[in-house]
């Protein structure tokens, strides 16, 4: 599906079906470096059960045109915009690490479109290890394999995945390889300078459940279960023998986690 925000083209999956705002939306942001096609599985299920799904990427990613935005507050507003875009008056925002953290800044930003919220491998602060920013910064493929090495967890490395011939950590590396030069730096520079988030979550006033994978050494499992207890009536959703990517690791236990509030 091709939208337009800020006069430039954006583009969203529908999971297979055709868009229909008049049934409960659901929108779904990947992280950093990353595009839609990490929510394959979420946002097959989901357009085929009854939901409106825009699983986007984000400025700057996979096919949406315009360079990446600089900031998490940036990323909160423009999904607002988004939503105008898509003419939903509300919708559930379910993100992925960096675009969790959107989704937790828009929630409390524009409390009056958000009416669920699934924050999958977040937590109140995401500080960058200097190493995979310099390399990233660099656009060295150091980066890349930097991020799937500590972001999946140990099952993994090892195969395992209940979809037969599934290649996880080189498929996160193709993933990621598909990125424009620059846009992973500006991601990861986004996510470390976000300061705000012990603040937004406290502002959060709709039903949202934080997914944690427990093998995640990204953003650890203890870090997910801090942020939910920072946001009022917030529950934990926890995925044994997971990493940071939830979403292609344990695809259906993340939609599970989900449907709580989807």
């Amino acid at each position: 599906m091709e939208l337009t925000i800020d006069e430039r083209s954006v583009f969203a999956a529908t999971g297979g079906q055709p868009f229909d705002a008049g049934r409960p939306a659901v929108v779904l942001v990947h992280g950093a470096g990353m595009d839609r096609t990490v929510w394959a599985a979420q946002s097959r299920y989901l357009a085929h059960h009854g939901r409106a799904v825009l699983a986007v990427d984000l400025p700057g990613h996979g096919r949406s045109e315009g360079p990446p935005l600089a900031t998490v507050t940036a990323l909160a507003d423009w999904l607002a915009r988004l939503l105008d875009a898509a003419r939903l008056e509300r919708a559930a925002l379910v993100g992925h690490s960096m675009g969790a953290l959107a989704c937790l800044a828009a929630a409390a930003r524009h409390p009056g479109r958000v009416r669920a919220l699934g924050l999958c491998g977040c937590a109140a602060a995401m500080p960058v290890h200097p190493d995979l920013l310099a390399a990233a910064a660099a656009d060295r493929h150091e980066a890349l394999d930097m991020i799937n090495a500590w972001g999946h967890g140990g099952g993994s490395h090892l195969g395992g995945h209940p979809q037969a011939g599934t290649w996880l950590i080189g498929g996160g590396n193709r993933l990621l390889e598909r990125a424009a030069p620059g846009v992973l730096s500006a991601d990861l520079q986004a996510c470390a300078g976000f300061a705000e988030g012990e603040a937004l979550a406290a502002q959060v006033a709709c039903p949202t459940v934080v997914v944690v994978g427990e093998d995640d050494r990204m953003t650890p499992a203890r870090a997910g279960r801090q942020l939910a207890g920072l946001i009022p009536g917030a529950s934990v959703a926890a995925i044994a023998d997971c990493g940071h990517m939830m979403m292609t690791e344990k695809p259906r236990e993340t939609l599970e986690a989900l449907l709580r509030l989807a």
